[in-house]
């Protein structure tokens, strides 16, 4: 099958999904809305993909620049002649494709474009539900980013749900030799929390800081490793400052796939705070990693932690309830190996990204044989 990959950017998420497509013996075309600005994975596009260049992958995408893309996009597929075109997020690529004419169109879900951007005004409502009433199939990594599709007018019947997973041959549980002690300047033997989510508002970090300044007043073995970047850097500084826990935190920017499961490996527990998801390709990451959970309790975190189980959750936005959770969780430390233990059960059970990928290949052979 011939078929155009539309993404905004390149991630390690479209890395993955462009190999398991050219993998499966698709004849697969790349074409990215944006540009440096979302070049976040380090590899380079997969062998048997071919980049293509157009009027877009440039720049952030503007609205005023939706006509010429959408000309530009329906040049393409006359072109290229795909015999599927597989899009998302559903209010930028899905959408230029849906205008352009293009069919079939799988539209992917990104997570977010559903439980947030769809609500950002009554434009982007429209354009949501403009595009799933066009949309010949759906796929998304959650439940709950589903249900929202077809209340916004996709047909129930055309869809199909599966995480996006992770390598669990990549992120396994640590071995001894893997523990690593980050002190600064304190005790050896501390407490390490873990967070990779995005500085971005969606994301809650600034929530996890002000809980973990509450944590730090109380106990000085809690250490907290913070990954990635955002525009809630210095917003996240100032809560840690005036706090007096900045001292304790490690910054560690942004980390390859190579490198990430060792960051796993350094914590007690991980944390996600994140105010809107789909199903997190982290928290499946941290699953696979044997590390217990403490996340927000939004619906599509409740698909993945149960309480005593394989984690926690909290209140979503609860600063005060994060930070009594997490000296919980410092109090039964000789707990958290069995918990970690049902975490990586929970991983291999629904998050292998091999099994996973299957299922998206049976629905591009399904399309292939309807558009027959």
């Amino acid at each position: 099958m011939k078929l155009i990959y539309f993404s905004l950017g390149y991630s390690t998420h479209d890395y993955r999904f462009l190999k398991a497509i050219s993998d499966g013996g698709h004849e697969t075309f790349f074409v990215q809305l944006e540009g440096n600005a979302r070049q976040i994975e380090d590899r380079p596009v997969p062998e048997n993909v071919t980049q293509v260049h157009w009027r877009g992958g440039r720049k952030r995408f503007q609205w005023r620049d939706l006509p010429s893309l959408t000309f530009d996009f329906r040049r393409l597929t006359r072109e290229i002649k795909p015999d599927l075109v597989h899009a998302g997020p559903i209010q930028t690529c899905a959408f230029i494709a849906v205008l352009a004419g293009a069919s079939p169109i799988l539209t992917m879900s990104w997570g977010f474009d559903l439980m947030d951007d769809a609500h950002k005004n009554k434009w982007w409502e429209w354009v949501t539900r403009y595009v799933l009433r066009h949309t010949d199939f759906f796929t998304s990594d959650a439940n709950v980013t589903n249900d929202k599709a077809v209340a916004y007018g996709m047909n129930p019947e055309k869809t199909i749900v599966f995480p996006w997973g992770v390598d669990l041959e990549h992120f396994t549980k640590k071995e001894e030799s893997d523990a690593l002690s980050l002190s600064k300047g304190k005790e050896s033997d501390g407490f390490v929390l873990f967070c990779n989510r995005a500085w971005e508002t969606r994301y809650g970090v600034d929530v996890l800081a002000r809980a973990f300044v509450k944590v730090a007043q109380k106990r000085d073995d809690v250490r907290l490793l913070l990954l990635s970047g955002g525009s809630q850097g210095a917003k996240l500084r100032k809560i840690l400052q005036s706090g007096g826990a900045e001292e304790y935190v490690t910054f560690g920017g942004q980390i390859s796939q190579t490198d990430l499961p060792r960051w796993y490996h350094m914590a007690d527990l991980y944390i996600s705070p994140s105010h809107v998801d789909g199903s997190s390709v982290s928290l499946m990451e941290a699953l696979a990693c044997g590390l217990p959970c403490l996340v927000s309790d939004i619906p599509a975190n409740k698909e993945w932690v149960f309480e005593n189980e394989n984690g926690w959750l909290f209140r979503d936005g609860d600063a005060d309830q994060l930070a009594e959770k997490i000296l919980a969780a410092m109090n039964q430390r000789e707990k958290l190996p069995e918990i970690g233990e049902a975490a990586r059960r929970s991983a291999e059970m629904r998050a292998d990204w091999k099994k996973n990928a299957a299922a998206l290949m049976k629905v591009y052979n399904q399309m292939s044989l309807r558009g027959r």
